[in-house]
C-alpha cells in the first residue's frame, strides 16, 4: 500500500534518513535479513538445507509482491478507490477521506485501533480464501509450499495483492489515520507472517493465545486439511481463532508430516503456472480438500 512521506523543514541529512525509515520497502528488506540471519543460527527444522528448492522463485514473489505489485497496481487502487468513493459520497454526502475518525488521537491508539481492525479483517479474508472455490484458485499459490521458511510469507499470487488491499485498506481508510500508523501496522504484519512462516521454534508461551507463531501457522500448511476448510488463519492475532473455534496448536513440538494441499501433485510448478495459474487451471478442486 503506498504511505505518503510527510513534508519536514529538517537539514537533508536528516531528510536521508527520515526518507529511508519511512519507506516500507526498507524494513521489508530488514525484516528479510533478521529472518534469514536468525534460521542460519537456531533453526527449528535442523535437515532443512540453504537455499532450498524454489528458493529463487520465492525471490521472485518477494521481488514482485513486495516491490513491485503496488506501484503496478497503484492505478487500478485509485480507480477502485475512487468508485468506492463516490458511493460513499451518494450515501453519506462526503467523501471517506473527510471522515478521519481517529485522526486526532494518539499516535500509539491509532496504531493499536489500525492493527486489530486490520488484523481482523484479513482473518475474515483468509477464510473466505480457503471456503470459496475461485478464491482458493488464487490462494493455493501460497499452499503450493512444501519446506517451510520465512520467504514463503510473499509467495502468494498477485491477485491476493488486489483483494487484500480493496477489501482490508479501504475500509480503513475512513478511520482516517495518519501514515505512520499505517507504516507501523504494515511492518509489524509482515514481521509477524514472516516469523510465521520461519524454521524458528517459537511459540510464545502463554501469549501464543494472543499471538501467531511458527509453531502454530505450521499447522494452516499441513496438508491433511482440519476442520471444514483449515485451521489457524490469524496473521498476527491467533485470537480470533481461539474466539472461533478454528485453531490447532499441539503442545508439543511436533509438527505436520507433509505440508501443501490435496491434489498438489497434479498441479504444474512452473513460476509461470503459478503466475496465471487462476485463468488457466480448469481441474482445480472447489476446495482445499
Amino acid at each position: 500500500m503506498p504511505l505518503e512521506r510527510p513534508e519536514t523543514f529538517c537539514g537533508p541529512q536528516y531528510m536521508i534518513f527520515r526518507d529511508i525509515f519511512s519507506y516500507y520497502g526498507f524494513w521489508l528488506a530488514i525484516l528479510s535479513l533478521g529472518c534469514l540471519i536468525a534460521e542460519r543460527v537456531r533453526p527449528w527444522r535442523r535437515k532443512q538445507g540453504f537455499p532450498r528448492p524454489e528458493f529463487t522463485q520465492d525471490l521472485f514473489w518477494l521481488g514482485f509482491n513486495g516491490y513491485l505489485s503496488a506501484p503496478l497496481f497503484t492505478w487500478l487502487f485509485m480507480h477502485i478507490g475512487g468508485i468506492v468513493g463516490c458511493i460513499y459520497c451518494l450515501f453519506y454526502e462526503a467523501f471517506p477521506a473527510s471522515f478521519r475518525i481517529i485522526s486526532d488521537y494518539p499516535l500509539w491508539a491509532q496504531t493499536v485501533l489500525m492493527l486489530v481492525i486490520a488484523d481482523f479483517s484479513e482473518w475474515l479474508i483468509h477464510n473466505a480464501l480457503h471456503r470459496l472455490g475461485w478464491l482458493w484458485k488464487i490462494h493455493r499459490v501460497h499452499h503450493s509450499i512444501v519446506i517451510m521458511d520465512w520467504i514463503g510469507n510473499f509467495r502468494f499470487h498477485w491477485a491476493e495483492t488486489l483483494i487484500y488491499n480493496n477489501l482490508k485498506y479501504l475500509p480503513l481508510a475512513l478511520l482516517g489515520a495518519e501514515w505512520e500508523a499505517v507504516l507501523i501496522v504494515a511492518i509489524i504484519s509482515t514481521g509477524i507472517g514472516h516469523l510465521n512462516h520461519a524454521n524458528l521454534n517459537i511459540s510464545w508461551g502463554p501469549m501464543r493465545y494472543l499471538l501467531n507463531s511458527p509453531r502454530m501457522h505450521i499447522w494452516h500448511h499441513e496438508k491433511k486439511v482440519r476442520g471444514r476448510a483449515g485451521v489457524n488463519f490469524g496473521v498476527v492475532f491467533s485470537l480470533w481463532d481461539w474466539i472461533f473455534g478454528t485453531a490447532y496448536m499441539p503442545r508439543t513440538e511436533s509438527q505436520p508430516a507433509v505440508i501443501g494441499f490435496m491434489g498438489q501433485e497434479r498441479v504444474s510448478k512452473s513460476l509461470f503456472m503459478r503466475f496465471f495459474l487462476p485463468f488457466l487451471d480448469l481441474r482445480t478442486p472447489a476446495t482445499p480438500r
